[in-house]
């Protein structure tokens, strides 16, 4: 029976499953992330203060204006934005275009925030920088580390990305159209880069890493894009792999110096594409094609129905799965025998005392919370002699994102189009 299942594997999905997990067995067995961190982080922290001055140059010319545009310049192209752009993208009917969007973002998230805590390089320090704070996301933003500019990849990426697929719709939109967006875009690049050191989070070198680095993953995606689409749709195990996948890129993330919600962010994206390629992978024989046209009053006017329809059946099936995630996951890591904790989802479990069951963790040694926090408990089933507890909170999150993400691609869709929206 096991020789079959494993006959029906493709060898590169073995491949790619071992060779993470290979590097999970390297990098915890030689201390890759504190060795690297030692070489690297001296030389950008050099660096970073060497930008200090030409960010102070930028903040001679501060205005109130310049403080509102280059803010709201920054949260059009944070991830709180992306999240809202998504749903608008598939439920009018830019399936393909969406997925795509969304899987992209996830890269850039994942390579950058990696890249962050890898390095751990610190921000310019305010003060003497200014740092100007508007949102509740922007005061995330600045806990985490500096290089690269997080900004800076994903408005690179996806700015661009936009770009080139209504580069292949010319005959739809128009040059006119077509060109007054490619101005439009590049500007937005180049006030993100300039916005970011002006509102004080970042120096030179930071945008230099994030535009090197976005470049490089926007090539990269663009000569994948077409292989991993077919997969999607007509793979082989493609929900076991990209779930198995997804999970031990979770577990090689590399823990920071000091906590940040990075990791945290890039969790919940993770469970965003998850999401989105379950619900694509059993949507793929009846995936929608017509695709709204919001030129007209009677396309537009759909959107809104749609939107009207779709965002509450969206947050209603995020708190309901959160709800049944933080009641169910406890009680199977209880009866696989795994210790567990929480440290925001689950109050009665936030904290060590009390449910350290092979173990004890101390709070305030934040590497050893931090790589608790990144372990799964589908790993722990594996290694039932694992004697820290186990920080389930990855788990919620990843589960509760993933059903948000299904219910804008699929469920969501089915009732539009039971109500012949």
């Amino acid at each position: 029976m096991m020789m079959r299942m494993l006959e029906t594997v493709p060898v590169w999905q073995v491949a790619s499953v071992l060779a993470v997990l290979l590097w999970l067995y390297v990098a915890q067995n030689l201390l890759l992330t504190p060795r690297i961190r030692a070489i690297v982080q001296p030389l950008v922290t050099r660096q970073v203060q060497k930008g200090v001055p030409a960010v102070l140059q930028l903040q001679r010319n501060q205005h109130p204006f310049y403080d509102l545009v280059l803010a709201s310049t920054s949260f059009v192209v944070s991830v709180e934005f992306y999240t809202a752009f998504l749903p608008l993208l598939f439920w009018s009917g830019h399936f393909w275009f969406a997925r795509q969007m969304t899987l992209l973002m996830a890269l850039c998230m994942y390579i950058g925030n990696s890249v962050k805590d890898l390095v751990s390089a610190p921000r310019p320090p305010s003060p003497p920088v200014r740092r100007f704070i508007s949102t509740a996301g922007e005061e995330n933003s600045s806990m985490e580390f500096g290089l690269p500019s997080s900004h800076t990849i994903n408005t690179i990426c996806l700015s661009m990305y936009l770009l080139r697929y209504l580069s292949r719709h010319l005959d739809e939109i128009g040059s006119n159209v077509f060109w007054l967006t490619a101005v439009a875009l590049s500007a937005i690049v180049v006030m993100v880069a300039y916005g970011r050191m002006y509102l004080g989070m970042h120096t030179p070198v930071d945008i230099a890493a994030g535009i090197v680095i976005g470049i490089s993953l926007l090539v990269f995606w663009c000569s994948i894009e077409d292989y991993v689409d077919l997969f999607i749709l007509q793979g082989e195990n493609v929900l076991s792999f990209w779930t198995s996948i997804s999970l031990l890129l979770l577990a090689a993330y590399p823990a920071p110096a000091q906590p940040t919600p990075s990791f945290e962010y890039h969790t919940a994206f993770t469970g965003v594409v998850l999401g989105v390629v379950w619900a694509t992978y059993r949507m793929k024989h009846y995936l929608p094609t017509e695709v709204l046209f919001m030129g007209t009053w009677a396309g537009s006017l759909l959107l809104i129905k749609r939107l009207l329809i779709g965002l509450p059946i969206v947050l209603t099936t995020k708190t309901i799965s959160k709800a049944l995630v933080i009641l169910i996951f406890p009680w199977v890591c209880a009866w696989a025998g795994v210790s567990i904790r929480s440290s925001s989802y689950i109050s009665k479990l936030n904290g060590h005392g009390n449910v350290a069951k092979r173990g004890k963790v101390d709070p305030s040694n934040t590497q050893e919370s931090l790589e608790s926090k990144k372990n799964l408990c589908w790993l722990k089933l594996c290694a039932p002699i694992y004697q820290e507890p186990l920080d389930i909170d990855t788990g919620i999150r990843l589960f509760q994102y993933a059903v948000l993400s299904w219910s804008v691609v699929e469920l969501a869709p089915y009732i539009f189009e039971r109500l012949n929206l």
